[in-house]
């Protein structure tokens, strides 16, 4: 009986720390459905640009705004690849049916999977594309407000 009050304790305790961040993020569900599928970048190619410079991305406005959000929040683990490690998530597959079957006390998956995307796209620039085509960004996040609702009341 100790045991399911702490447990429902610590649950409640999750709520708490994680519901302000994912309230910020929730705006972005529509935009996140709407995108899912297409491409949110285009290779800059004005004139000015030779044979010999390097293309580079230009993101949409909306897609920059949610990944400047996300780095406003506690929701950014730089410790993301041990996540990965100790799941053993290796393909876009494992990353889908981990968040799938995350629970409220297995935030930290979710977490380690938005930030993979979202710190890797500093560097790698597909990935912030890739986590939209693919539905990540959008699914992590839906899971991140399902937990929260479970626990809580409904989010807006």
């Amino acid at each position: 009986m100790a045991m399911e009050i702490e447990d429902i304790e610590y649950r409640r305790f999750i709520v708490e720390e994680y519901k302000p961040d994912v309230e910020r993020l929730i705006r972005y569900l529509p935009w996140l459905e709407e995108k899912a599928g297409s491409n949110v970048s285009k290779q800059f190619t004005d004139s000015g640009i030779g044979v010999n410079s390097i293309p580079f991305p230009v993101y949409d406005s909306t897609l920059l705004g949610f990944i400047k959000e996300v780095q406003r929040t506690t929701l950014l683990d730089r410790n993301y690849r041990y996540i990965y490690s100790k799941h053993r998530i290796r393909t876009s597959a494992d990353e889908l049916r981990m968040i799938s079957k995350a629970d409220i006390t297995q935030m930290d998956i979710l977490k380690g999977i938005l930030s993979k995307y979202v710190m890797g796209g500093m560097t790698k620039g597909t990935l912030w594309t890739d986590a939209v085509r693919e539905g990540i960004f959008l699914k992590v996040i839906q899971k991140m407000k399902e937990n929260v609702e479970f626990w809580d009341k409904p989010m807006v």
